[in-house]
């Protein structure tokens, strides 16, 4: 497997998956590490096209939405009862109380599930920091009215990507974004939410006011919502920010340098 760090749109649809295009979810490979970046619906899938599930190094879950984490039920299934053979199971870094979330879906019966016989569940939290491989994983909660989590995944060498889960417009976004090659920021709400509401997403404005506080050196726009076409979100992005601004097209592989 090659060192340098790169990123493959497994899918970036929101609130539910469109014909051929998954909910979020991201395979993410460098420093000798693959890593699943969100899990959602449909995205286990795609997933299969590059990598079995046994030979993932890890999983990191932005937040406890279907969008963004349904596909560990059918996951879990595929390391404990299918035709994979894992050595150990599957490090998973999620926000807290996801192991119980999980099992109180996978139980049928007055046995709780062993989920923990298939990922190694480590719960988040703000400036969490772990290491997958050659990858290290620095995670903030962000702002989404409920637990969540943004990242910033660097390899030895220096290369950056930060990715904002779902999140408004933060402090800690910024900070997780600050200089990095590639910055892939939602872009959910086609217009701000009324006058004295809490916003939980970004707009395409948003998301180049993100990019541009922070440095970064290319924009992506994922999870465009479904009042956004992703053309007009990339034009809106593009008044606030002067890099490059680019789609999370389903399918895409793109290089973090």
């Amino acid at each position: 497997m090659a060192d340098d760090l790169r990123l493959t749109v497994l899918g970036s649809a929101s609130p539910y998956p469109r014909a051929g295009n998954p909910c979020s979810g991201y395979l993410v490979e460098g420093g000798g590490a693959r890593l699943w970046m969100d899990a959602g619906s449909g995205t286990l899938g795609a997933l299969r096209g590059h990598v079995r599930l046994d030979q993932l190094d890890g999983i990191w879950i932005s937040h406890l939405h279907a969008d963004h984490c349904a596909d560990l039920l059918t996951a879990y299934y595929g390391l404990l009862y299918a035709d994979v053979e894992p050595a150990a199971p599957v490090p998973l870094l999620a926000p807290p109380g996801t192991a119980d979330r999980l099992a109180g879906f996978l139980t049928n019966g007055p046995r709780r599930s062993p989920v923990e016989d298939a990922f190694r569940v480590v719960e988040l939290h703000d400036h969490h920091r772990a290491r997958i491989g050659g990858l290290t994983l620095t995670s903030r909660a962000v702002s989404h009215g409920m637990p969540a989590f943004g990242v910033r995944v660097e390899t030895e060498d220096g290369a950056c990507l930060a990715y904002s889960g779902d999140s408004a417009p933060c402090e800690a976004l910024t900070a997780l974004a600050d200089d990095c090659a590639v910055l892939l920021c939602e872009a959910d709400s086609a217009q701000a939410p009324p006058a004295g509401t809490e916003p939980v997403h970004h707009t395409p404005e948003d998301a180049g006011t993100t990019a541009a506080t922070a440095g970064a050196h290319r924009l992506v726009v994922t999870h465009v919502g479904p009042f956004l076409e992703p053309s007009a979100a990339l034009d809106r992005a593009a008044t606030r920010y002067e890099g490059p601004v680019e789609y999370a097209a389903p399918g895409r592989t793109i290089a973090v340098r």
